[in-house]
This record gives C-alpha cells, sequence and structure tokens, in this order.
C-alpha cells in the first residue's frame, strides 16, 4: 500500500479513543488524521480533512453546546447522515456497543458501509477499516441476519418499528426531557411531540414514560 489508510476515530470517550487509537496504528498502514467526541465536531472534521475511513460511535453526544451534552444514538446516527449527505462516497465504519436491533438497520440505511461491535477482535477491526478502504461492505452475517428480520426479539421488532422520528424522539424521551424539550430541540410544536409519543406507546406497547425509560435501559439506549 503506498499510502496509509487515513483514520477519523469518532467516539465520546477519550480513554476509549486511546484504546483504539493504539491498537490502529501498531499496523503501519493507518494514520490517525483526527479524532472527535461527538456528532458536530465529527462532521467539521470529515469537511476540513476528508478521511478515507470514519471510524464512528453511535452513543455520543450531537454536538458540543450544553443543550445537546446528553449522550444518545442520535449523534452518531446524525452524524452519519450529514457525512454522507455531504459526501456520498464517504466511507463509515460504526464501532459500537449498540448492537441490538434496531441500530443495525439504521446505520446501515444512514449510510454507513461497515458494522462492528466492541466485543470485535483486534484482528477484525483492522480487517474491516482495510475492506471498506478498498470499496467493500465489511458487515457481518449475524448482523445481515438481524437487519433482515431474523433472530429478533419480541422487543426489538417493536423497537424495528419505529420511524427514524419517532426513534429520535424514543431517545431523547428516555433521557428524561419533556415533551415541550424535545419539540425545542427538534423543531417540531409540541402537539406532534405528543402524536409521535402516543404512536411511540403504541408500538412498542407501553402506557407511559417509566415504561419507556426502562426499556430504552434493558436496551442500552440509556445509562442506568
Amino acid at each position: 500500500m503506498s499510502k496509509p489508510i487515513r483514520i477519523l476515530l469518532v467516539d465520546d470517550h477519550p480513554l476509549v479513543r486511546a484504546g483504539f487509537q493504539r491498537l490502529l496504528i501498531s499496523d503501519e498502514t493507518i494514520e490517525i488524521i483526527g479524532e472527535a467526541d461527538n456528532g458536530q465536531s465529527a462532521c467539521e472534521m470529515y469537511t476540513r480533512h476528508h478521511p478515507d475511513v470514519v471510524i464512528m460511535d453511535l452513543n455520543m453526544p450531537s454536538g458540543t453546546c450544553a443543550e445537546e451534552a446528553g449522550n444518545n444514538l442520535n449523534g452518531g446516527l446524525e452524524a452519519i447522515r450529514r457525512i454522507i449527505s455531504h459526501d456520498p462516497k464517504a466511507k463509515v465504519l460504526v464501532l459500537t456497543a449498540m448492537e441490538i436491533d434496531p441500530f443495525p438497520a439504521h446505520v446501515v440505511n444512514a449510510g454507513a458501509k461497515g458494522f462492528l461491535t466492541k466485543r470485535c477482535a483486534p484482528d477484525e477491526l483492522l480487517e474491516a477499516v482495510k475492506a471498506i478502504y478498498e470499496g467493500e461492505e465489511y458487515i457481518t452475517e449475524e448482523i445481515r441476519s438481524r437487519i433482515a428480520g431474523g433472530g429478533t426479539s419480541a422487543e426489538g421488532v417493536s423497537l424495528n418499528s419505529l420511524t427514524k422520528r419517532e426513534l429520535q424522539i424514543f431517545s431523547l424521551l428516555a433521557e428524561g426531557r419533556t415533551v415541550s424539550q424535545v419539540a425545542e430541540f427538534m423543531f417540531l410544536s409540541p402537539k406532534t411531540v405528543h402524536a409521535h409519543r402516543t404512536n411511540i406507546f403504541r408500538k412498542l406497547k407501553i402506557s407511559n414514560n417509566s415504561e419507556l425509560v426502562h426499556l430504552a435501559i434493558r436496551h442500552e439506549i440509556v445509562q442506568a
């Protein structure tokens, strides 16, 4: 390989980034050209540096302002969508603990070229980076099966029924935000958010915010 693979590493935990950085740079064909700890910074750094591959976590802040300080899956997903919108040829590898349904499907639909869990072997991460750099996809058979609908739990199937907007509202409500706060954050009317919340409750067969939070914790969408 004549030149190193230029990597942008995106994760909100400095120790996690440091660990993956040590692993990646142990391979002389890989170079870390930047790091980001939230979705907004990831998009700005992509525009500035045009890395060959972005390694992206899902569960992290969307932006740098205090209003967006809470961790949620929207940070990673929205960053992927914005990067792909800016550059349809962008190569994004998701490396996350969010392996339960429906997140693999949402990641692929957002435009990512690969999906790995943080439980993967070191060699597999390096293999995935090089495959994506060469223009291939890197999605394991297990994840492909989940995306196709196989092997999902009843709760996973229910979560998979949520639209992208409903999933975002679900995540924000699970963080403890009120309907008014969600409405302000998403530039929607409270009436619209109430309607989405009603649909979310119906699809997930729950009746209150406490059940929603417990469901989100079970699926590691938010931390207990």
